[in-house]
């Protein structure tokens, strides 16, 4: 028997890629399981399998950065504490945080492929003995627009997005005078590709920085929030320093009326999403 939920969940996190750096994504996940029928005569109930497997996915990458085991960098885990240092594709990336910030993903590079086979390991153990195995499919949102990669942390947020890098795949909408503006959408798609949205509130001096090592092009970043201290160090070409935190309905605002300055005489509306199906609307 054969039981399927199709955007059981999204996950959105960061990865790290030998050649982009820290990338954002956010892939919905559909689920198929295959086994026996159970005295309840189901293969699994939905609701536990909306509640378990979604908490399985919760807790070992969702708003983590996932690293690949074979990523040729300088990585350390030690005393609860995880750190990594190197280049990518040019530029420099070093993180220091807590343990629970990171999880790391057998292979060579993250990709759909490597991820399923991780969710799995991490999950197949955990299901019920009827059921046999599981198929994992994860996809992007069919974009609506022009759409752009960026990581992340938000360390006034309670929960995982105060992790200093996780990030998100985002569409972008921008009107001027409730017309599209499809070329201000991949222009600024293009700038945002694969960026780091630091805020100028957490920025530190790069002498402050305790665990990591900066170069000399790059800017720091630290904070501490309820999981504990976390420190970046960026190189500055893969950062865009905002003054304002990176929240989704910040960043709608920044957008708007830096587009404003642009075309003060215009009506600005600005509709910028985090990940799939959720965001924030702005007007200038």
């Amino acid at each position: 028997m054969i039981l399927f939920v199709d955007a059981l969940t999204v996950i959105d996190f960061s990865y790290l890629c030998g050649k982009r750096g820290a990338v954002g994504e956010s892939w919905i996940v559909d689920m198929t399981l295959h086994g026996q029928l159970n005295e309840e005569s189901m293969v699994l109930d939905f609701a536990k399998v909306k509640k378990q497997i979604k908490a399985i996915i919760d807790d070992t990458i969702d708003h983590k950065l996932a690293i690949p085991s074979q990523l040729s960098c300088n990585y350390e885990s030690q005393g609860g504490r995880v750190s990594f240092d190197g280049l990518f594709g040019g530029h420099h990336l070093a993180m220091s945080a807590p343990d629970e910030a990171v999880c790391i993903v057998e292979g060579a590079q993250i990709n759909e492929a490597s991820v399923i086979a991780f969710l799995k390991q991490q999950i197949l153990p955990k299901m019920p003995d009827n059921v046999k195995d599981l198929e994992i499919e994860l996809r992007p949102e069919p974009s609506r627009s022009f759409y752009y990669h960026y990581s992340h942390g938000l360390k006034k947020h309670d929960g995982n997005c105060q992790r200093i890098i996780h990030g998100h795949r985002s569409d972008i909408g921008i009107y001027l005078d409730d017309i599209s503006m499809p070329r201000l959408q991949k222009e600024w798609a293009e700038r945002w590709q694969d960026i780091y949205l630091g805020s100028q509130e957490d920025l530190i001096d790069v002498s402050d920085l305790q665990y990591i090592k900066p170069h000399d092009d790059d800017y720091a970043f630290a904070y501490t929030a309820s999981q504990g201290y976390f420190e970046l160090a960026i190189s500055k070409a893969r950062c865009d320093l905002i003054p304002c935190d990176s929240t989704v309905e910040c960043l709608a605002d920044y957008l708007a009326r830096e587009i404003k300055a642009q075309y003060p005489d215009r009506k600005v509306k600005v509709k910028a999403f985090e990940g799939v199906g959720k965001g924030a609307i702005a007007y200038a």
